[in-house]
């Protein structure tokens, strides 16, 4: 089975891109599922038009694959505050970071990479706190 590697990022209109790292797909939508559901939308549409037309295109299509997303960090914040299911105090007590220096994330300034790690530490830690729950 083909495995395809995808980005998600948010767009400074708030909305949500994601492309393939080695393939030509890409979508776009007001939220992570809908940019998602827009790139699978425009793979099947190439296959079809490509087969309609006569154009080559990538075997892969015709069997099965995956495509893994990985979201950008700033982006996944971006996402889970805005939809209100985290508070810049939340991830504070997570992260430990402040919750100024996350609103700066969030607000355009990029993470060094040392911070980076301390936030996927912190929702990883979150997560198997939250995994247990239901193991």
């Amino acid at each position: 089975m083909k495995q395809i590697e995808a980005i998600i990022e948010r767009a400074s209109d708030g909305t949500y891109a994601v492309f393939c790292k080695d393939e030509i797909f890409s979508g776009a939508g007001d939220t992570i599922e809908a940019a998602k559901a827009d790139m699978e939308q425009q793979m099947a549409f190439y296959k079809e038009t490509a087969k309609e037309e006569g154009f080559k295109y990538p075997d892969w299509l015709d069997g099965e694959y995956s495509v893994d997303y990985t979201v950008d960090m700033t982006s996944l914040m971006a996402y889970y505050v805005g939809n209100g299911i985290f508070t810049l105090a939340g991830l504070e007590k997570v992260t430990g970071i402040s919750q100024k220096q996350l609103w700066a994330y969030l607000n355009g300034t990029k993470p060094r990479k040392a911070q980076q790690d301390r936030i996927a530490s912190g929702l990883r830690s979150l997560n198997r706190d939250l995994s247990t729950i239901f193991a």
